[in-house]
């Protein structure tokens, strides 16, 4: 099934996915499955496939609660949070891999809010790591689209061979803003769209 977009699961009642299944094994410390399904009410076929994730990357250990009864060798998996990072919750594939996707833009946001004032490509240079290097056209988008949104003034206007001077204004928090597939900004610190193409939020 699709992850549902940002804004979407911003708008539901209580945390969905796996913010609230991060929050619950936070929460419950050991756990089987099933009592991560009572807590969070998250799909169980979501819940283990982030719990063979997260197992496989190194935040759970998973262990077997043998059967009261005696009959047979185990009852059910039982796991245990041995790394916690945090309310954050970690993006990890299946596999256990770090989920990339959104790095780069994530590396951008932590550069504006540092050096507060800066040219696209100067940005692009400032935000890149060995892991992940900042493409400096997707900069140049970044940039423009968080300028259209309000985070960001022009404090002096691109000529020739110059690029535009930009100056950050609008610190809403350490999550990077996101460009939607929709031409639409959502902040996830404040859980709310920040700007849509053709209009204003």
């Amino acid at each position: 099934m699709a992850r549902k977009p940002s804004d979407v699961l911003a708008a539901l009642p209580r945390p969905q996915g796996r913010d609230a299944i991060w929050s619950a094994i936070r929460k419950c410390r050991k756990f089987t499955a099933f009592e991560l399904e009572h807590e969070c009410r998250c799909n169980l076929g979501t819940i283990k496939t982030y719990l063979t994730g997260l197992t496989a990357a190194g935040f759970l250990t998973r262990e077997f609660r043998a059967r009261r009864d005696g009959k047979g060798k185990y009852a059910r998996s039982e796991w245990k949070l041995v790394r916690d990072v945090g309310v954050e919750a970690p993006r990890v594939t299946r596999i256990g891999a770090e989920v990339t996707q959104g790095r780069a833009r994530q590396q951008m946001w932590v550069a504006m809010r540092t050096t507060k004032v800066f040219t696209h490509p100067e940005l692009s240079l400032t935000a890149s790591t060995e892991l992940c290097v900042v493409d400096i056209e997707d900069c140049k988008v970044y940039v423009q689209t968080l300028a259209r949104a309000g985070y960001l003034v022009v404090s002096e206007r691109g000529r020739s061979r110059h690029p535009a001077v930009y100056r950050f204004i609008k610190n809403t928090g350490p999550k990077a803003p996101q460009i939607q597939r929709i031409k639409q900004v959502f902040d996830p610190n404040l859980r709310r769209v920040m700007w849509r193409s053709g209009g204003e939020a």
